[in-house]
């Protein structure tokens, strides 16, 4: 079992609403945690072909069986239960935490939740374990089979956090191959149809060897073959099932030619890892792709940090076309810039960047931090030096 952070913002939200929704990707310890948690709740499991009929044929009877409420596993396959629901919910509205529904499809299940259950939800969004959530659960003995590479930031970019493969030791290039064919594939054809699997095998290639960098669906599209809105439907629906992330550009009502276009993320690094078909974590030191590879493990430490307080994506990137900064955190009127980079060696250059920015937007900029590859952390005039696995540890996000 890893203990996972979000358990604290979900023991606060259990007291607050009638209904809670677990979602994020597959296989990311949604339905251990919901049944884990609430013991004391029957669990039904919409993936069950005959549950799943029960559900759409008899509604009514199904939610019947749950006097006291329920946890329902992946709730998108029905989604017209929300409906009947909201109508349970709104008759006992001084119980907390009746049901729990889960699933891992965000687009589908949000847009009926925001239909039905607006105000009536708390939506936690549950992504792959954080680098403090694996650290912690080595030092309480969970994790007992990886000794000192736990500490090389290679390591994390070879294995991913996906919490099977630390909790079963599964080699990762297996467990990937396996979540492609089973998970990815199998959902992405529930959502839209895709008649060419072997296309979007190479599509998937395609955005893995793009990580970390401004999207040009022109140009993914030329490479492979396909035409720009078929790159955007494959792309939605790669973000529909926590796959893909887009990070959006800063915009700022300054003079300047502004980036306007996402970069592109992977939410898991070790499927993007996979996916570029290295093999070894050996191998990633010579990768010509290893500094966006890191770069997307830290762009994805700051956001589940913000996930599992409760709080909602804040992360954007500012490029012009004199200097870009990987992360900009937004807080109200204010923002920490962030710097990523794979070195090391802590050198005055690695914050130029930041020096830039913080004097573009002097009143907005009130906080820099430099992630870095290294182990020593340090407190410079201004700046916070900070080693890749302290993200999400110190309050280092904003």
């Amino acid at each position: 079992m890893i203990k996972r952070e979000i358990e604290g913002h979900l023991e606060r939200i259990s007291s607050q609403y009638p209904v809670i929704t677990l979602t994020g990707p597959r296989q990311t310890g949604k339905t251990f945690l919901a049944k884990n948690y609430f013991k004391n709740k029957p669990y039904f499991n919409l993936e069950d072909l005959e549950l799943r009929e029960f559900a759409l044929n008899d509604p009514k009877g199904f939610l019947g069986q749950m006097k006291d409420g329920g946890i329902i596993d992946e709730i998108q396959h029905v989604p017209e239960l929300i409906s009947y629901i909201q109508v349970i919910v709104d008759k006992h509205r001084d119980k907390k935490a009746q049901f729990i529904l889960t699933g891992s499809q965000q687009f589908a299940l949000m847009k009926s939740i925001s239909q039905s259950l607006a105000g009536r939800t708390s939506v936690i969004n549950l992504l792959p374990c954080s680098i403090q959530e694996i650290y912690n659960s080595k030092r309480t003995n969970e994790i007992k089979d990886f000794k000192t590479e736990i500490n090389d930031k290679n390591f994390f970019i070879y294995y991913g956090f996906y919490p099977a493969i630390y909790k079963d030791k599964i080699n990762p290039s297996h467990f990937y191959a396996d979540y492609v064919k089973t998970y990815l594939e199998r959902d992405l054809n529930q959502l839209q149809q895709i008649q060419n699997i072997s296309l979007f095998r190479k599509f998937l290639r395609a955005c893995a060897s793009r990580i970390g960098q401004v999207l040009n669906k022109e140009s993914l599209g030329n490479d492979i073959g396909i035409d720009a809105s078929t790159v955007e439907r494959w792309l939605t629906v790669l973000e529909t099932s926590y796959i893909l992330f887009r990070l959006e550009p800063y915009f700022a009502n300054i003079n300047k030619r502004l980036i306007k276009s996402p970069k592109l993320y992977f939410y898991d690094v070790g499927l993007a890892t996979y996916l570029l078909n290295i093999k070894s974590q050996s191998q990633i030191d010579t990768h010509p792709l290893k500094g966006y590879l890191f770069e997307n493990m830290i762009v994805m430490e700051f956001l589940k940090s913000r996930f599992n307080q409760g709080k909602n994506n804040n992360l954007n990137f500012y490029r012009d076309k004199t200097k870009e900064v990987d992360l900009i955190m937004r807080e109200s009127a204010h923002f920490t810039a962030v710097e990523i980079k794979y070195a090391e060696t802590i050198k005055n250059n690695l914050w130029e960047s930041l020096d830039y920015v913080s004097k573009l937007f002097p009143k907005e900029c009130n906080k820099r931090i430099l992630v870095y590859g290294g182990a020593e952390e340090q407190n410079r005039t201004g700046l916070r030096v900070i080693p890749f696995n302290e993200v999400g540890n110190q309050n280092s996000d904003s």
